[in-house]
């Protein structure tokens, strides 16, 4: 390779990467209308009257709201998982791993509600929007591997063996998470206690026989 195919590379690489940490930072502003107007009453032009940025700017970047939208959730997503991998990482003790579920829980879904609240949004509408069904199922199964890693790293503490497969074990506290981001987003203020409370329980129950 010539220094000048190299050095053609390093501009082209430069390109992208300006390219991507623009589509971050105008995903970041629209995030704040999306998530409090979800998919179905937000377009690019609703977004683009609620940020800084023209109308013409995010569709020269964002092909379209699906686009938009998926890169949004992926993205904030993306960074859920690594938050629970280092709670596996820093237990020491099933006791610990489960009190760091818990506590993690219980602190997105108050403080990321708008966030939560849109991918669940998503997620529905996949169900009858096919353009979005690749992107979803893509999400489901990282954040489905997380919740595994959860529980395989917590039978692993407690020498016993998981009880659920990795898709139930998803199920059961995906279910629980919704049904109390619901009662959170309702006004209910014990809310966040209960989904601690039983994130642990599920956990127990997901490995009998566990610490």
């Amino acid at each position: 390779m010539t220094t000048a195919d190299r050095q053609g590379e390093r501009v082209a690489r430069r390109q992208v990467d300006k390219f991507e940490e623009r589509r971050r930072e105008l995903a970041g502003a629209a995030l704040q209308t999306l998530s409090e107007l979800g998919y179905a009453r937000t377009s690019l032009r609703e977004i683009a009257q609620n940020s800084p940025f023209s109308h013409g700017v995010l569709h020269y970047y964002f092909r379209d709201k699906v686009d938009l939208i998926t890169y949004c959730v992926r993205q904030y997503k993306a960074d859920c998982v690594h938050r629970y991998d280092r709670i596996v990482t820093d237990s020491d003790t099933a006791a610990e791993l489960r009190a760091g579920l818990a506590a993690g829980l219980a602190e997105t879904l108050v403080e990321d509600a708008a966030m939560h609240r849109l991918w669940y949004d998503l997620r529905a509408q996949a169900l009858f929007e096919e353009s979005f069904r690749a992107d979803v199922l893509e999400i489901d199964g990282t954040l489905q591997d997380m919740i595994w890693r959860i529980v395989t790293r917590y039978a692993r503490l407690s020498d016993a063996e998981p009880a659920p497969s990795p898709a139930a074990a998803y199920a059961m506290l995906d279910g629980l998470f919704q049904q109390q981001l619901l009662h959170h987003l309702a006004g209910d203020a014990e809310a966040r206690t209960r989904l601690a409370r039983d994130a642990a329980l599920l956990l127990g129950l997901a490995v009998p026989g566990g610490g």
